[in-house]
């Protein structure tokens, strides 16, 4: 139990949308988290968004393998210094295939995991509703989560308004979406800051979102 009064037990949340509490240890989180601060450092680094109507996202994005901008990818940060996008490095496919494994009980797809997205989340940051849907591949969607906690909400695939659920998603979660909810609207209305496990050393939260391109 890890010290939990009630264990998190694996839970489908919608057809094809599984969330796995704590399935990456303090040791692994630490690793992750390290990689992060490194691909976080310019050039290529940790931006903030700016959106085609003048806003600005409260999060903060650094992408790997291809670089995503509002709505589209691109090989370079174009919405940005320019330099060319970071490597996605192998070992995150493999995570990603773990992670589906893991989820659905079976193995991953052939495509290669070949897009990350770190998302940073400071006290104040949300992520509003959206759906993932840039790519050209229906691969599912693999979700990590570092540092505090926050509410994740699913919703459905037609409106970004309800039937959705909340889930709230801690240090080291996996959430895996794929299938009927590959398009389902999602966001982080809320995150709980001073959640973060002591050990990891890590004020906000990042989430690690880990997708096929189809590109």
């Amino acid at each position: 139990m890890d010290g939990e009064l009630f264990p998190r037990p694996p839970a489908e949340i919608a057809p094809g949308a599984v969330h796995i509490p704590g399935w990456l240890d303090e040791a692994a989180q630490l690793r992750l988290l390290e990689a992060c601060r490194r691909w976080a450092k310019p050039p290529a680094g940790l931006r903030t968004v700016q959106m085609p109507s003048g806003g600005q996202m409260s999060v903060r994005t650094v992408c790997l393998g291809w670089h995503w901008f509002p709505y589209g990818y691109a090989r370079t940060v174009v919405d940005g210094d320019g330099s060319p996008v970071k490597p996605f490095p192998r070992w995150l496919d493999a995570l990603a295939r773990d992670g589906v494994a893991r989820a659905y009980g079976r193995e991953a797809g052939p495509e290669e995991y070949d897009i990350a997205l770190v998302n940073f989340y400071d006290g104040a940051a949300r992520m509003g509703m959206h759906r993932d849907s840039d790519e050209k591949s229906d691969a599912p969607v693999v979700s990590l989560s570092l540092g505090d906690s926050c509410v994740f909400r699913l919703g459905n695939t037609s409106t970004r308004t309800r039937p959705w659920t909340d889930v709230e998603l801690r240090s080291g979660d996996l959430f895996v979406f794929g299938g009927p909810s590959r398009q389902a609207y999602h966001g982080v209305p809320r995150t709980f800051p001073g959640t973060a496990p002591p050990g990891l050393g890590l004020t906000g939260r990042l989430n690690i979102t880990l997708r096929v391109s189809g590109l």
